[in-house]
């Protein structure tokens, strides 16, 4: 039988620890058991049919690690995009460190993979950008996140039921444009925004938010996550 997804991290991780300090070994293991959770919870949804009655006659049974224990490490690549961009930024309470290790991770786990046989090179050359692109983006919008919800806290309160349905928007909203002390979400603003905020906004950037247009102008209510 071919190596699961379960043995090969092991196996990775058993690599890592011979190399690593250990604090630093510490966010490796964290981040491949948060993959683990990553792949058992949602990467069913890209099996074909055949596949996906095999996970559902083990998921049904009461296994919940049934996608790792029975799929190899060839399926990992094609999850990474959603491990890194949904998982980690909505379904887990992260700070900086460990944002920005999660990439880390990824990317050597993919050249990992690569060396021993598992993935092929373009698998690797894929994951090792997203893997790239997270370490550094991951953190900024976190930090984007809690920035942006300091500005919502600062608006003074106003009535909500006057304010027409053409002047509220409540969505996951692209970020289009950026200047100095202002962005635009979907075509809505400029907002104003602290310059802190603008430096780390990035077009192309979605947010959970909630703006409000109050005199003329667009101001945040609420703001949830920060999706790179």
């Amino acid at each position: 039988m071919a190596d699961s997804i379960k043995q090969v991290l092991a196996e990775y991780l058993d690599d890592e620890r011979a190399r690593l300090a250990p604090k630093t070994f510490g966010n490796y293991e964290n981040v491949i058991e948060l993959l683990e959770h990553s792949l058992n919870g949602y990467a069913y949804q890209s099996l074909d049919q055949r596949d996906l009655e095999r996970w559902e006659r083990a998921s049904d049974a009461g296994n919940e690690e049934a996608f790792c224990e029975l799929f190899g490490p060839d399926k990992i690549p094609e999850h990474l995009g959603e491990f890194l961009g949904y998982f980690m930024v909505r379904k887990v309470m992260a700070g900086a460190e460990l944002l920005r290790a999660s990439g880390t991770v990824t990317k050597k786990l993919a050249k990992w993979l690569g060396s021993h046989g598992y993935v092929t090179d373009d698998q690797v050359a894929d994951a090792t950008e997203r893997g790239t692109d997270a370490a550094r983006d991951l953190p900024r919008a976190e930090k984007l996140a809690g920035l942006l919800d300091e500005e919502a806290r600062k608006l003074p309160r106003f009535d909500q039921e006057a304010v027409g349905d053409e002047d509220w928007i409540e969505d996951y909203l692209v970020i289009d444009r950026v200047e100095p002390g202002s962005i635009w979400f979907d075509g809505a603003g400029p907002v104003k925004v602290a310059k802190t905020s603008s430096d780390l906004a990035q077009p192309g950037w979605s947010v959970n938010i909630v703006l409000a247009r109050l005199s003329g102008a667009w101001r945040i209510v609420e703001v949830g996550n920060v999706y790179p």
